[in-house]
């Protein structure tokens, strides 16, 4: 094609028309860029009410099925559960078995703690710190704790000891595994800088793993608490009155001798409330406040 055929093309190619838009016009009306959510929406995003529905749904089952077997010796129904729950707060009973429970179960997971984090600081700090807690772990952990009470009862006698004993063992490994992969899981950059700035010993452990590593840590915790919870109240079915009194899981056993079984049952709810309420309350606050807070988590 010539440069003449070119140039009458570009000569004789039509106009587009301009359109000028009104601006101000678009100021004054306001774009909606989000929808707001309706009521049901809102309330469904709530993780807590979420859950009260899920409790309210299993309350009716159980009430539900209590009475379809209408035999309380079997299965009481959840009313009858909630009066006797009810009953032994009002008379004190519950709340002072749950509190000597509770007691020994601090007393075992802070030992169980302190000694997971000795064994974690000397496993990132030496060679031979780590081959002495994969050892440890790869013999006790397997080991479940209640099996070890028999040896604690000649070892300890009759007393608190005993069940501290067995709740440090079921706390330590968890928590100590857990600990150290987190620790292992630490970026090298994180940790050369660390380096960098002179940083050893229990400043580097705990200015820059255990920030990093806190995600885990949390986890072995929370592990190590459900573990401890269930042990301290299955060695108390077993092992009985500590100390001259007794916790949740020997009132759950002298009500199930005495065929008062929703009592049983009331004392089985208080060990689930308490689960509840450690795990929804006091974890979820201080992953609040650490992990979501720091962003280490979506």
């Amino acid at each position: 094609m010539s440069d003449a055929s070119l140039t009458m093309r570009t000569l004789t190619a039509p106009v587009r028309p301009e359109f000028v838009r009104d601006m101000a016009g678009a100021e004054r009306a306001p774009v909606v860029l989000e929808k707001p959510l309706s009521i049901a929406v809102r309330l469904y995003n709530q993780s807590w009410l979420r859950k009260i529905v899920i409790l309210v749904i299993l309350a009716l089952i159980w009430e539900a099925y209590g009475r379809y077997l209408n035999n309380n010796l079997l299965f009481p129904t959840f009313s009858e559960t909630m009066s006797a729950f009810f009953t032994n707060i009002g008379n004190g009973v519950l709340p002072a078995r749950a509190w000597a429970s509770i007691k020994v179960l601090l007393m075992g997971y802070a030992v169980g703690v302190t000694l997971a984090a000795l064994l974690t600081a000397l496993a990132i700090t030496t060679r031979i710190g780590t081959d002495f807690l994969e050892t440890l772990t790869s013999m006790f952990n397997p080991l479940p704790a209640i099996a070890l009470l028999p040896l604690a009862l000649i070892w300890f006698g009759l007393g608190n000891g005993s069940l501290v004993f067995v709740l440090v063992h079921s706390v330590t490994w968890a928590i100590a595994l857990n600990t150290h992969s987190g620790f292992l899981s630490v970026s090298r950059t994180l940790k050369m800088v660390g380096r960098n700035y002179g940083l050893g010993g229990f400043r580097y452990i705990s200015k820059i793993l255990i920030p990093a590593a806190f995600p885990s840590i949390l986890t072995g915790l929370k592990i190590g608490w459900a573990f401890a919870w269930r042990t301290l109240i299955a060695a108390e079915l077993v092992f009985g009155v500590s100390s001259g009194s007794g916790g949740l899981g020997w009132f759950i056993f002298e009500n199930k001798n005495s065929l008062d079984i929703p009592t049983v049952f009331a004392g089985l709810l208080t060990v689930i409330i308490i689960g509840l309420v450690v795990e929804n309350i006091i974890f979820r606050a201080i992953e609040a406040n650490t992990i979501d807070r720091w962003g280490m988590q979506s």
